[in-house]
């Protein structure tokens, strides 16, 4: 962070001095880049806090908000970079191209080296994802400003100051929308992508004496822990139901990654599947729910 805020203060006074639209949309980028490290950093933070009476989860889920801001933001500041860059292409002005070309490829070795340093952890973090996009966005786009400064500095074709801008901006559009739909589905308790729903119930099918399963849903606690909750059908006795909801979480957490499992064991052939909400009483009272053995 220190070292992007550096950079973006000697970024926006050469992007001046030079009249470079390239250089001062660079140096927007990395000004976003820096508030979605903060926020990362912030959500990170709040994660590893231990849960309270309240937030009975903890604040993992600040995770997932960090992800959905970063995308939105980068998404808000490309945005404005486009508007400036249409209205440059309608009346172009005098760049620098020496001073361009210099001062972005030092864009290339910042913005680089700090998206490499989220390169793994983006893989299997959302919140970690963002930040490598955010940081290999502005990357992409001071080396597209190198290029721009070159050609610009040879032909004097400064129309390609806006042009070049609006292309990165485009690339950055489509590298954010799988972020940007990734958040939104985990911050609306979805799925998440890397798991198949079906393939989760064809897992929990498999266990031994489990008869069927209903009531099966799976979201994300934080961009890293996923949750499940089922209700599986079995007429094991209890010894047995106990070993069933070991292989069960087992299970999961190895095909899966799924690490909050909670299950509800209910007799096969109930007329009143073990759910008080569908039926308007509560568990005690259920048939289904007598003798059952939850985890």
């Amino acid at each position: 962070m220190a070292l992007n805020i550096a950079y973006i203060v000697a970024e926006t006074i050469w992007g001046l001095l030079a009249h470079s639209l390239s250089l001062l949309s660079d140096a927007g980028h990395n000004l976003s880049d820096v508030l979605g490290l903060g926020a990362a950093w912030l959500a990170h933070s709040l994660a590893r806090r231990a849960p309270t009476t309240r937030f009975t989860y903890g604040l993992k889920r600040s995770t997932i908000l960090s992800a959905l801001g970063n995308a939105v933001l980068l998404l808000l500041v490309t945005g404005g970079i486009i508007w400036e860059a249409i209205t440059r292409l309608v009346a172009p002005g005098e760049v620098a191209g020496r001073v361009v070309m210099l001062v972005a490829f030092g864009g290339i070795l910042v913005n680089g080296a700090t998206a490499l340093l989220f390169m793994r952890g983006g893989k299997d973090d959302l919140n970690l994802r963002g930040a490598f996009l955010h940081m290999a966005a502005d990357a992409l786009m001071s080396f597209a400003v190198v290029i721009t400064g070159f050609v610009i500095m040879m032909t004097g074709w400064t129309i390609l100051d806006p042009i070049v801008s609006l292309l990165v901006c485009v690339s950055i559009i489509i590298g954010t929308w799988s972020l940007l739909r990734a958040s939104l589905d985990m911050a609306l308790d979805g799925v998440p992508e890397q798991i198949r729903l079906d393939e989760v119930e064809a897992g929990l099918l498999e266990l031994p004496d489990v008869e069927g399963l209903h009531h099966l849903h799976v979201w994300s606690l934080s961009t890293t822990e996923t949750a499940l909750t089922v209700h599986l059908v079995s007429n094991a006795d209890a010894t047995r139901q106990a070993g069933i909801l070991r292989e069960a979480t087992a299970m999961l957490a190895k095909r899966f990654r799924i690490g909050h499992a909670t299950f509800q064991i209910e007799a096969a052939g109930s007329p009143f599947p073990c759910s008080p909400h569908d039926h308007g009483m509560t568990c005690g009272d259920n048939p289904a729910c007598q003798g059952a053995v939850s985890c």
